[in-house]
């Protein structure tokens, strides 16, 4: 399994406008081959948030990016005044996992 993050570092006082744009997202991810998971983490003592996604493997991620639903659910780009920075671009093999007994 792997996971991609991509690390978004939303200016003062545009979080409101950032979050909103993850609640009316197209929800078109989760019905993707090979997806497992999506987090949006907010940051507690910073300014990146980060966009979390979790796949079966690195191939089921790429037909993600080049599919029509990937296009579709990044057609309206946000503002760039929203950012004060570059985004973080990363990919991860999840090597291990641990989870609390239920």
């Amino acid at each position: 399994m792997i996971a991609v993050s991509n690390r978004l570092q939303v200016a003062k006082g545009q979080e409101k406008e950032f979050e909103a744009r993850f609640e009316g997202r197209a929800r078109l991810v989760e019905n993707m081959p090979g997806f497992v998971r999506l987090e949006i983490l907010r940051p507690l003592k910073s300014d990146y948030y980060i966009v979390l996604t979790h796949w079966k493997d690195e191939a089921s991620f790429q037909a993600w990016t080049e599919s029509a639903e990937f296009k579709e659910a990044h057609r309206n780009r946000p503002r760039a005044e929203i950012f004060s920075g570059p985004n973080v671009f990363e990919m991860h093999e999840i090597i291990q996992s641990a989870e609390k007994d239920r």
